[in-house]
């Protein structure tokens, strides 16, 4: 049995669609300069130390002047959320987050706090003896 002969998807007549990188996901065309245009010029190149889970929390409301995507983290950081949250909410790669955080934390806006780390279980062993000791009692 031979197989099918694959037929053009598109006639030779008609200029194929744009490539998959062109359009968005409800169709709409992506503007390349749409990071550069969020992140702003990065004239010293100096960024705040961030990792993907250190906490950012917002110490004021969003000025008048802010950009809607340093409003929109304001207003997402009322409680304590990570960069890689935000990074999803905002739907911006880390880079771009670092750079709109950096931004943020030297206008004061922001705090960068370090993830709370849980403390450490004590040991077996002096759960026991702490136990016995109280049984004893």
């Amino acid at each position: 049995m031979t197989p099918p002969r694959r037929q053009r998807r598109y006639p030779r007549h008609e200029p194929p669609p744009p490539g998959p990188g062109k359009q968005g996901k409800q169709g709409e065309a992506k503007n390349p300069e749409r990071l550069y245009v969020v992140a702003g010029a990065d004239e010293d190149g100096a960024r705040a130390a961030l990792d993907l889970v250190t906490l950012i929390v917002a110490r004021a409301d969003p000025p008048p002047s802010a950009t809607p995507e340093q409003a929109a983290l304001l207003r997402l950081c009322t409680a304590p959320l990570s960069v890689a949250e935000l990074s999803a909410y905002l739907n911006l790669p880390f880079s771009a987050m670092t750079v709109l955080i950096t931004e943020l934390i030297t206008a004061e806006l922001v705090q960068a706090r370090a993830p709370i780390v849980r403390q450490a279980v004590p040991d077996r062993s002096l759960l026991e003896a702490v136990m016995h000791g109280l049984q004893r009692l």
